[in-house]
């Protein structure tokens, strides 16, 4: 029976009430969210966009967007103090655990000796920038984990970063919806968008490389 109707509805380009979408893509936002701050195989940012164009298009702007950037900001700042203390276990250990490791292997050594430096000129400030820009969020936190930052003040410059990394993609989102009447569309943009930008960075240095080697 409800099959049938959430058939029905989308025969007749109507969707389901706000209050279920809220029910049932929030949490499962959350939970996807908080979980890609743990595992890098989610694709967050996309994800992040991807629920902004839903909500520009099927709930009254801006509460829809709005409220998938809080969800997003809030379930980030849960994933990354969860991947923190994880880390910080690996720390005081006397041989490290396999957290710490993990953390290692997704930092380039050239990456993590500029986070060093940018944490020592700019303190917490630098999870800013660690948040927006690619690839950039790992060496960071590795470099506050070595610097022994307590989890308490990772936290006071974590939380600005996170709501500006959820808002940067909250807006992409808002740019795929108000540039096609269909959802799907604006899906399409900013899930490209997000992964040009994500993948930015190793391009990058694959084509710096590529020149020395040249070069060379």
């Amino acid at each position: 029976m409800a099959a049938a109707g959430a058939g029905a509805g989308a025969g007749t380009g109507q969707v389901p009430p706000e209050s279920t979408q809220q029910a049932l893509g929030y949490p499962l936002l959350f939970l996807l969210v908080a979980l890609g701050a743990l595992v890098p195989v989610i694709p967050t940012g996309a994800l992040v966009s991807s629920a902004a164009v839903v909500a520009f298009h099927h709930q009254s702007p801006p509460f829809g967007v709005l409220l998938v950037t809080g969800v997003s900001a809030l379930a980030a700042f849960t994933g990354d103090l969860a991947l923190y203390w994880l880390g910080q276990r690996g720390v005081r250990s006397r041989n490290g655990s396999r957290r710490l490791e993990a953390l290692r292997a997704r930092a380039a050594p050239e990456r993590l000796e500029q986070a060093r430096r940018g944490l020592d000129e700019h303190g917490v400030l630098i999870l800013v920038l660690s948040r927006l820009l690619p690839a950039g969020r790992i060496p960071v936190m590795l470099a506050c984990l070595l610097a022994r930052m307590p989890l308490r003040r990772f936290a006071r410059g974590d939380a600005p970063a996170c709501v500006a990394w959820a808002a940067t993609y909250g807006l992409i989102g808002i740019l795929g919806g108000s540039l096609f009447p269909e959802p799907w569309k604006g899906v399409a943009l900013a899930v490209g968008l997000t992964l040009l930008i994500s993948s930015a960075p190793a391009l990058w240095r694959r084509l710096r490389r590529g020149g020395t080697g040249r070069a060379a």
